[in-house]
């Protein structure tokens, strides 16, 4: 199977060369970014965060919680009855069972939740990059944001021009700020 991705990618860096060498123009969208830097996708971060923060919180706290009887265990284990001992030492294993479940619910609603918004969002953004990529005679267009990819070096990143063009274009966009960084 390696061998088959490789053959692929090196099959088409061979074509993106030939093609770059005939005038036709190849270009790079890292499209994680593109999702992520429009207005959309800033809006969908923050609503993600607004609908899982508290459920991250809750989860510290019981970790917190937790912890803070592993540490009283484990100080005051010595001097405390057999009994309260066992008894804490079930409570304890109790809690972390149930924060264990509890946490790997809701790392698999963010994942779904993720996926819906990533899914939603880049078939979006994928005909914004259709239009764009015909309206300025791009032949090729490569996803630079997946390790599969080894793109180099490329001439031509279209990423900041279809973020622009997307937002123009998204009726629904609020305004949003401005992701930090960037290339």
């Amino acid at each position: 199977m390696k061998h088959t991705v490789k053959s692929v990618t090196v099959f088409l860096l061979g074509a993106s060369l030939a093609s770059a060498a005939e005038g036709v123009r190849v270009g790079i969208i890292n499209m994680q970014e593109a999702i992520a830097g429009t207005k959309d996708g800033l809006k969908a971060a923050a609503d993600f965060n607004a609908k899982f923060d508290p459920i991250r919180q809750t989860l510290a706290r019981k970790e917190a919680e937790i912890q803070a009887g592993h540490g009283k265990l484990n100080q005051g284990g010595n001097a405390m009855a057999p009994v309260q001992r066992e008894k804490l030492a079930r409570d304890l294993e109790q809690k972390t069972k149930t924060l264990k479940r509890e946490t790997e619910d809701a790392n698999a609603e963010q994942e779904q939740e993720q996926g819906r918004i990533l899914q939603e969002l880049g078939q979006k953004v994928m005909a914004v990059i259709d239009k764009y990529s015909k309206d300025n005679g791009y032949a090729l267009v490569l996803d630079v944001s997946s390790q599969q990819t080894p793109v180099l070096f490329a001439a031509h990143n279209i990423t900041a021009d279809v973020v622009k063009q997307y937002d123009k274009n998204s009726p629904g966009a609020s305004a949003g700020k401005a992701p930090a960084g960037g290339e």
